[in-house]
C-alpha cells in the first residue's frame, strides 16, 4: 500500500508584508500531501495551484496505486491570492521538485490542473531559461536558476490558460462604477433577458467593453502604485488593495453554441444562468479582492504567467487531457494549448479526450481512473 507523508518544505522569504503571520513571513514554508508507492523511486509527480489547497487532490491516490508517487502541494498563498506573486509561486514549486530530486526520485513530473497549468508551464519555461530579473513593479525578483531545476515533463489537464486569460474573459463590462457592485449598464448585461440570444453585434460590443474595463483597472493599478512609490515618507506604503466587482461574465456560460463542447448551461460552480449569475455577483470570487502587485502579476496583460506562450518556450514532453464537458475550459482553450506546441501532430504533445469530464471530475470516478492511467502509462515513458 502506498504511505502518505505531509511535507514541510522551506521556502526563500517573499515581498515585505505580504502575511499577517510573522512566522510564514520570516520562516515561510510550504507543505504537501506525498503519497509514494513501495519499491524503486522512479518517477514523482506534484500538483500544485496558484492559491488552491491541492492536499487533498482527486489524482494523489490514484496515481500512487498506478506506481507513480503523487505530491499534493501549496504554495504560501494556499486559500488567500489576495497578494499572490506568479514569479512567487514558480520558486514554491522549485522548492517541491527540489524536495523529490532529493528523496531519490529518478524523473520528476508537473501536473498541471486547471489554474495549476499556466503555473506549470510558466515554472517549466523559467527553469530552462530564466528571463526574469525583477518584479512587474520594479523591485528585484530575486529568483536564481537553482530555484527552478528543470522537470522531466508536463501533464496538463482541464487547464486554463492563465489568470490573465480568464479575467480578460470573464469580467463583467456592464459595471458602471468599480466602488458599487449593484451598478449597471444593461445594455451590456449578459444577464438581462433582452439581451438573450445574443447576436454578434452584441458580443462584439460586449467583447470591446470587457477590454475597455480591464484595461481601464490596469491603467489605474499603475498610475496608482507608480504613486505610493514615489512618496518619499519613511514607512510610507509601497502597495495597497483593491476590489474588482463582478468577474463572471463570459456569453459561454449561458449559449452552448459559443465554443460548443459537451458542457451544461452555467457556471462551473453554479449550474443554470442564475448559478452562473449568483457567482458574478458573489463575494468570493475571482480576484475580488486584489493588491496593486498581485493584480499585475496575475491578471493584468502584463502577467507573465499565460500558459501557451511559455509551454512554447518548454522543450519537455507534454500530456494535455481535455475534459469534454468542462464549464470554464473549452475546445478553443485546447486549441490555444496545441498550437503552442505545433499540435498534437508535431510530437512535442500528446493530447487525449476525457469524453463528458467536468471541470473537477466531480460524481465521475471512472473518469479519474481513466486520467490516471493514461498519465501513469504516459509518465513510465519518459
Amino acid at each position: 500500500m502506498p504511505d502518505l507523508h505531509l511535507a514541510v518544505i522551506d521556502v526563500k522569504p517573499g515581498a515585505s508584508l505580504e502575511s499577517q503571520s510573522g512566522l510564514q513571513m520570516l520562516r515561510p514554508r510550504i507543505y504537501g500531501a506525498l503519497m509514494a508507492p513501495p519499491g524503486p523511486k522512479k518517477v514523482a509527480a506534484i500538483v500544485m495551484h496558484p492559491t488552491s489547497n491541492f492536499m487533498g487532490h482527486y489524482l494523489i491516490a490514484p496515481l500512487a496505486a498506478r506506481g507513480i508517487a503523487c505530491m499534493g502541494l501549496n504554495s504560501r498563498y494556499a486559500g488567500n491570492d489576495t497578494l499572490l506573486l506568479m514569479e512567487r509561486v514558480i520558486q514554491d514549486l522549485g522548492a517541491g521538485v527540489q524536495f523529490l530530486r532529493a528523496q531519490g526520485y529518478d524523473k520528476v513530473v508537473l501536473i498541471g490542473n486547471s489554474g495549476g497549468a499556466s503555473l506549470a508551464a510558466f515554472y517549466q519555461a523559467q527553469s530552462e531559461q530564466l528571463t526574469i530579473e525583477r518584479m512587474l513593479d520594479g523591485d528585484p525578483a530575486g529568483i536564481s536558476p537553482a530555484d527552478l531545476p528543470p522537470v522531466d515533463g508536463l501533464a496538463l489537464c482541464a487547464a486554463h490558460e492563465g489568470r490573465s486569460t480568464l479575467m480578460r474573459n470573464w469580467i463583467d463590462p456592464s459595471v458602471t462604477d468599480e466602488h458599487d457592485a449593484l451598478s449597471v449598464d444593461a445594455s451590456l448585461d449578459m444577464y438581462e433577458p433582452r439581451n438573450q440570444p445574443f447576436t454578434p453585434e452584441f458580443l462584439a460590443r460586449f467583447k470591446a467593453a470587457q477590454q475597455a474595463r480591464l484595461a481601464r483597472i490596469e491603467n489605474r493599478v499603475i498610475a496608482r502604485l507608480a504613486l505610493l512609490r514615489g512618496m518619499q515618507a519613511p514607512g510610507h506604503a509601497r502597495d495597497e488593495v483593491f476590489t474588482i466587482y463582478r468577474t463572471h461574465a463570459d456569453p459561454r456560460c449561458l449559449d452552448l453554441s459559443l465554443d460548443a463542447s459537451d458542457r451544461q448551461l452555467g457556471s462551473v460552480w453554479a449550474s443554470g444562468a442564475a448559478g452562473a449569475r449568483s457567482v458574478n455577483y458573489a463575494a468570493s470570487q475571482m480576484g475580488r479582492v486584489t493588491s496593486l502587485t498581485a493584480f499585475l502579476s496575475q491578471w493584468s496583460s502584463q502577467s507573465r504567467a499565460d500558459g501557451p506562450s511559455n509551454l512554447a518556450r518548454t522543450r519537455v514532453p507534454v500530456l494535455l487531457c481535455t475534459y469534454t464537458a468542462d464549464q470554464s475550459t473549452f475546445p478553443s482553450t485546447r486549441d490555444a494549448w496545441l498550437a503552442a506546441r505545433g499540435g498534437a501532430e508535431a510530437g512535442a504533445i500528446r493530447h487525449v479526450n476525457i469524453q463528458g469530464g467536468n471541470h473537477y471530475l466531480a460524481g465521475q470516478p471512472e473518469l479519474v481512473a481513466q486520467v490516471a492511467d493514461q498519465m501513469a502509462a504516459w509518465m513510465q515513458t519518459l
